[in-house]
């Protein structure tokens, strides 16, 4: 066993603790924390199997911006785990059935494909898995990146509207009348008359 197969053991066997502890945690930020210890071990992971450019991208975009978004963004938030965990018990089997099938499907495909695992691909020292990776998206999966980025923006369509609702206690300013005042009403000058000095030796008196 060379060191590189055991660094990939200790790395997906961390990386499927911090997944589970994703789903498992009580804190959100904990969470978070773990899901940003996931991305770090699987763009790790890439880096052995040699693609290097997609354990950047995955270090860059995801654990150095989305994830680091979703952290402000869960510690900003009010959230009550009494409300979420309100419907555990009544979703809890459907959840369990769904997991079970999912694992049952992954096993399946581990076993069938286990035999049939070879050495790696040689390439040559000029190989550019970027330029390959971009070749193959842009050019014969054209049609499934355009499908993936209609629904990542009804994602992010989806999650404004959800967020866009009408609260009570939060103040919203209106652009549109913002921009539509006038100067005179911007400032109002209010001619408040002087008061006299009150005579403190007459208050006592009386």
């Amino acid at each position: 066993m060379t060191f590189t197969t055991i660094l990939f053991y200790i790395l997906a066997t961390v990386l499927v603790v911090a997944a589970f502890r994703v789903i498992t945690a009580k804190s959100p930020v904990t969470a978070v924390l773990f899901l940003i210890l996931a991305f770090s071990n699987a763009a790790m992971i890439w880096m052995l199997l040699g693609a290097e450019f997609l354990a950047l991208l995955l270090v860059l975009v995801y654990v150095g911006a989305v994830m680091v978004l979703f952290l402000f963004v869960v510690m900003m938030l009010d959230v009550k785990m009494e409300a979420l965990r309100a419907g555990l018990r009544t979703y809890l089997p459907m959840g369990l059935a769904i997991g079970l099938v999912m694992v049952v499907q992954m096993s399946f495909v581990l076993m069938q494909s286990w035999g049939a695992v070879g050495p790696a691909a040689r390439v040559s020292d000029d190989y550019n898995n970027t330029k390959v990776l971009g070749e193959l998206m842009y050019r014969d999966y054209a049609f499934a990146v355009e499908v993936g980025a209609v629904l990542l923006l009804v994602g992010m369509i989806a999650a404004i509207a959800l967020t866009m609702r009408n609260r009570k206690d939060v103040r919203y300013n209106n652009a549109g009348e913002a921009v539509r005042v006038n100067a005179r009403d911007r400032v109002r000058v209010l001619d408040i008359p002087s008061q006299a000095p009150v005579n403190q030796k007459t208050d006592e008196q009386s």
